[in-house]
């Protein structure tokens, strides 16, 4: 039985991760190219700055959570395929040659390590989670769920933050604005960074005066007025 998960696993992960490795480097060449990556994939590697650490922390942080899924519930989360698979696979690109252009950004060398990565997580949670006894299952879903909250909350907003405040002054102070916005409304702080990253990055490059940057930030103010009304934020104020 073992074997025949494993050999699923294998495939699974293989096809799986090579393409939607290849799918996120090719969002980097849309619109000539047309992509199939997440738009979240593309926010998440433009905020690591083709660090290999900043990439393979990322990961790690979910890599918890979907082991924790494994473990708990026998099924693989959708961050195995959407977060870590990709970003380990930049990770084990970007240690030999920084230059993301040849790296992150090339679909074919992509879809090479996405598979590579990808059947080996995917192999190794199936696998450990077809050997581990139901009992050390619900010990271990108790213990590794409480040391994800720990990993998303503090950790990994600090590392987006200084990844914003690392790539110049106006990604630094629009991220550093919506994501202790972001961390008020919603109550984390990382997609308020990424936006930051977005906005500064257009800011630095087309200018305030350019419609893109002004459209951007009038979205983004719009999706935050909203998420705080829907969650209550406005009334817990008084307002």
């Amino acid at each position: 039985m073992n074997v025949e998960v494993i050999l699923y696993s294998v495939i699974i992960g293989v096809i799986g991760g090579g393409c939607i490795a290849a799918g996120a480097a090719r969002m980097f060449h849309a619109p000539e190219i047309q992509a199939m990556g997440a738009f979240r994939t593309l926010g998440e590697f433009n905020a690591c700055n083709g660090d290999p650490v900043a990439h393979f922390s990322f990961g790690l942080g979910f890599f918890f959570s979907a082991a924790a899924s494994a473990l708990g519930a026998g099924a693989l989360s959708g961050d195995v395929f959407h977060r870590i698979v990709p970003n380990w696979a930049a990770a084990s690109l970007l240690v030999k040659n920084r230059n993301v252009e040849e790296t992150i950004q090339n679909p074919r060398k992509m879809m090479m390590a996405g598979s590579v990565i990808g059947a080996l997580i995917v192999t190794f949670l199936n696998t450990m989670a077809t050997i581990i006894p139901e009992k050390l299952s619900l010990i271990a879903n108790n213990v590794l769920t409480p040391a994800t909250g720990w990993m998303l909350n503090p950790v990994m907003p600090a590392i987006f933050w200084l990844a914003a405040i690392d790539a110049g002054r106006y990604t630094g102070m629009w991220g550093t604005i919506l994501g202790g916005i972001s961390a008020l409304v919603s109550g984390n702080a990382v997609p308020g960074i990424v936006l930051g990253i977005l906005i500064g990055k257009s800011a630095e490059e087309n200018d305030y005066k350019s419609g893109i940057v002004k459209v951007l930030i009038a979205i983004v103010v719009v999706m935050f007025i909203a998420i705080a009304y829907f969650r209550g934020f406005f009334a817990k104020l008084g307002l």
